[in-house]
């Protein structure tokens, strides 16, 4: 009984631990384009869904086409990398995470 609860109990720690790991919180100071898809300026909640990446803002949802990526090193800070308000990369801050995004990427957006 014991062996069973506490199998229980670790499956039930690594998903809570599993599901938070692909939930990333993103600020964009400015209005930034991802892709073909504007997005205002806000604190986001950036889920990784397969081969996109979902933004959430209250109920404004985006998504976009993305990649994950590790890197060698732990990025002390969440940063963007863009050009002309265009972002291609966001380096997740606490993690060795970056999500990637093409120069020709669609996207799709829903309120």
């Amino acid at each position: 009984m014991k062996l069973t609860k506490l199998t229980l109990g670790l499956a039930t720690l690594f998903l809570g631990v599993a599901s938070a790991a692909s939930s990333y919180d993103v600020k964009f100071y400015d209005s930034v384009w991802i892709g073909a898809t504007q997005i205002k300026a806000g604190d986001y909640k950036v889920e990784m869904q397969g081969d996109k990446a979902v933004f959430k803002s209250g109920k404004n949802v985006v998504e976009v086409p993305a990649t994950v990526a590790k890197s060698d090193k732990k990025y002390n800070f969440t940063t963007l990398s863009s050009m002309d308000s265009k972002v291609s990369e966001i380096d997740v801050g606490g993690t060795n995470v970056k999500i990637l995004f093409g120069p020709e990427v669609s996207s799709s957006a829903s309120k």
